[in-house]
């Protein structure tokens, strides 16, 4: 099975070997000569800009691959490519994927909404009594398969929250088909994202391995993806946000992230009301075609110093890269009487007592703005929000999934994420954050941070955290 990026202009074999980077110079000469002359350069490198193509791009306009150019592959030597130029083509396929996994998502939260009788067919609980959901079991079955037909299988490593062990189960057979159905309906739109579906619809077998695929456990060495199915699994079965995360970790270092945010509304007054009420009010507006009224992806790679926003491809649309992309960035706002502070929903693993005390003493004057899932890291990579805070009660620990791509985000965007002890989350340690110093801090800028971190030493002797 090939697959096919419009921007890349070439099909992809599914080769073993050869995905090193070659860069092209300005005048798209190779640095290193070779016997790539007679192959195609992708249509659209610019002549203005510095670009580069991964070399099985170079070679797959030949209809065949012969062994020899295999050889000739493995035997050039790596480039010395910056971080940003290094992660591009991982960056596409990953966007691309969390495009599709959001597409999925949306399909699902209709059903589970406007059809509350098929609920315990769609929504599972896990032994802590969170939810579950046929959406959180598909997500992961389409990323799995995205990241492996497009980089190759055998170089795709996942972390991921789900396993397929819930779905085996003798009684799960009606949820299994669920997901089995969710998924093929899924890859049936496949080329609207740039990717051939398969030959055949899958069967439960292959639903099964895809989703066990993701069974690294992580840590300080190698490459591997981070993902999160649905953040927010309680927002997603309320009709509210949630996310859909996706992180490249590579020797304990977040490299890219990418973070999709369904319901996010456009308009930064409505992320204070619940999405039901702006469900209903958005029904009652008929919006312009071109208007781009919810959802959006974010997505940045390390060292690039840019965070980039794209909306969510509209139904019966191709995915054509980069989709209408803009930039975002952190908001200026270091004024704690002006600022937006985020905080979790829930009560269960986050204390409200005690970050309601150190916005107070920091000069945190606004009504916090309580939003399920990573969308706080989003509404800060915005400029939407200036701090999150998150202060989890004893015993929780916090899973490497619920931060990778939103600290990545926010520290390209121009804001900073720490332990509330101020040092960097440390994410070589398996699937979670082992070391945190007692919280998270996300802040729009160096300033506001401050002020957090000095109020969090004065205020934690007297919690009772």
């Amino acid at each position: 099975m090939s697959s096919y990026f419009p921007s890349f202009g070439t099909k992809i074999p599914r080769m073993g070997k050869g995905y090193d980077d070659v860069l092209f110079t300005v005048t798209n000469q190779l640095v290193k000569p070779g016997s790539w002359s007679n192959y195609k350069v992708p249509c659209n490198l610019s002549k203005q800009h510095i670009s580069f193509v991964s070399k099985f791009d170079q070679i797959c306009s030949s209809p065949v691959m012969m062994e020899d150019e295999h050889k000739k592959l493995d035997s050039l030597p790596e480039f010395g490519l910056s971080e940003p130029e290094k992660y591009s083509k991982e960056l596409e396929v990953a966007v691309r994927a969390v495009q599709m996994a959001c597409s999925l998502c949306q399909r699902v939260q209709d059903t589970l909404i406007s059809n509350a009788r098929t609920n315990h067919r769609q929504v599972q609980s896990k032994d802590d009594n969170s939810p579950v959901t046929v959406a959180d079991w598909s997500v992961q079955a389409i990323v799995s398969w995205m990241l492996s037909e497009c980089l190759g299988s055998q170089n795709v490593s996942i972390v991921a929250e789900e396993d397929a062990q819930t779905l085996s189960e003798a009684n799960a057979s009606e949820l299994l088909e669920a997901v089995v159905e969710t998924v093929n309906q899924c890859l049936a739109e496949a080329p609207r994202f740039g990717v051939q579906e398969p030959k055949s619809p899958l069967g439960t077998s292959d639903v099964l391995e895809i989703i066990s695929r993701c069974n690294s456990t992580g840590g300080p060495t190698g490459r591997f993806w981070v993902l999160d199915p649905v953040d927010g699994t309680l927002g997603f079965v309320r009709g509210d946000q949630y996310a859909v995360a996706l992180a490249l970790i590579e020797d304990g270092e977040v490299k890219l992230g990418v973070l999709g945010c369904p319901n996010y509304p456009m308009r930064k007054e409505w992320l204070s009301y619940h999405h039901r009420y702006h469900r209903i009010i958005s029904k009652l507006t008929r919006p312009a075609s071109e208007t781009w009224n919810k959802g959006c992806v974010l997505y940045a790679k390390k060292g690039s110093e840019k965070a980039w926003m794209q909306p969510l491809l509209h139904v019966n649309k191709m995915f054509v890269w980069p989709n209408h992309a803009k930039q975002v960035s952190v908001s200026s706002i270091d004024n704690p009487a002006l600022a937006t502070f985020c905080e979790p929903v829930e009560k269960a693993n986050s204390s409200h007592s005690f970050t309601a005390g150190l916005a107070h003493s920091v000069g945190l004057r606004k009504q916090p703005l309580r939003v399920y899932s990573m969308v706080k890291y989003a509404a800060i990579a915005r400029g939407d929000a200036e701090v999150f805070m998150k202060f989890a009660r004893a015993g929780y620990k916090e899973k490497i999934w619920d931060h990778a791509a939103g600290v990545i985000i926010i520290q390209e965007a121009g804001g900073m994420v720490t332990d509330a002890g101020g040092l960097p989350l440390d994410f070589s340690k398996g699937l979670y954050l082992e070391g945190l110093d007692r919280g998270i801090v996300a802040c729009s800028g160096a300033t506001l941070h401050a002020k957090i971190i000095d109020a969090v030493d004065a205020s934690w002797g007297s919690s009772s955290l």
